[in-house]
């Protein structure tokens, strides 16, 4: 098969496409041909070194994929050859609370992902895709839809007529926005992009502010709910932006940190945080009961999330380098198979 590794640190300019043996497949096992592989910042972490020290030795990164089962384990039941598939972004974490045991493990850092033509591990870290959709979004359910979900129906319980707060226009941000819609929240979002914003309000957010031209934006949330704030905050920037998430949230709300994009020194006004017994709670994608409840959810609503570009398998690395300029809005997706 062919696959493509990396040696953490290496940068995008180290990726390299070549041939492997394919994996044998265990009793417990199921073998997917890999049709798409959504891209996350996470990827260019990687690939830039930002995760720490790694064993120098390659490895095939990314870690999010949907594909076919062409084969299973003697001792397989939950699958079988044929079925369309999604990956958990974390194979061991199941149900339950998170803990270190389900979450040390995750694909494309430190061990081997997915940018490849096949991929072999576990049935407990696999589930069914939404019958509606097809590999290419599909694909964009395992981290970055998960996550969305796990912040707002999880972590925030998120009831219809809330008010959700979203930052930037990336994958997690457009995914609660898709979500948070099809549950009947209302939606402010933020984006340095006029342009981005004008396509998130066609989406249905009720109001788009510009993070740059109003450097105070906590401020225009507060102003647009009436003094209120927000039910909920979903907080991709953690650092440098997380002050004016709490200080936009409402008395009792939820802010939901679902990424370090500016950073992670931060001051905080500890006084708003207990005085007005404000929540604050960090989200590392879910389990895969998570990501059954949001495929059992998309199916059912009808929901097709927001893919801005698709690359061909042998445009990788131009994939890798257009989610680092920053200009997607929405999914970036490699299509591994026709």
């Amino acid at each position: 098969m062919r696959a493509y590794r990396i040696i953490s640190g290496a940068t995008v300019a180290g990726l390299q496409l070549g041939r492997l043996e394919s994996l044998p497949v265990g009793d417990f096992d199921i073998k997917v041909r890999v049709h798409a592989v959504a891209l996350n910042q996470r990827d260019l972490i990687v690939a830039n070194g930002g995760h720490g020290p790694h064993s120098g030795n390659p490895l095939i990164p990314c870690s999010d994929s949907a594909g076919e089962v062409i084969a299973v384990g003697r001792c397989v039941t939950r699958l079988k050859p044929g079925d369309r598939v999604i990956n958990s972004f974390f194979p061991d974490w199941v149900d339950g609370d998170i803990s270190v045991d389900k979450v040390d493990r995750m694909l494309g850092f430190p061990g081997d992902g997915v940018l490849a033509e096949e991929v072999v591990g576990h049935e407990s870290g696999w589930v069914r895709m939404p019958v509606h959709l097809d590999y290419v979004r599909a694909a964009t359910l395992a981290c970055t839809g998960v996550t969305a979900w796990n912040a707002l129906f999880v972590q925030a319980v998120a009831k219809p007529g809330d008010t959700v707060l979203l930052l930037g226009t990336g994958g997690v941000s457009i995914w609660a926005l898709m979500l948070a819609k099809a549950a009947g929240l209302r939606v402010i979002i933020t984006s340095s992009s006029d342009d981005k914003l004008t396509r998130a309000l066609a989406l249905g957010a009720s109001r788009g502010i510009n993070y740059i031209a109003h450097a105070d934006w906590a401020s225009d949330v507060l102003q647009y709910t009436n003094g209120r704030g927000v039910d909920i905050t979903v907080d991709v920037g953690g650092g440098k932006s997380l002050s004016q998430s709490l200080e936009a949230t409402r008395p009792g709300g939820t802010v939901a940190v679902t990424g370090l994009l500016t950073g992670v020194d931060t001051q905080l006004n500890l006084l708003a945080l207990l005085v007005y017994q404000k929540r604050l709670v960090g989200v590392r994608a879910g389990s895969r009961s998570m990501l059954e409840a949001l495929c059992t959810f998309t199916e059912v609503t009808g929901l097709a999330p927001i893919v801005d570009k698709v690359f061909a398998f042998s445009e990788a690395a131009r994939a890798f380098e257009y989610l680092a300029s920053g200009t997607h809005f929405g999914k970036v997706v490699i299509q591994v198979a026709a």
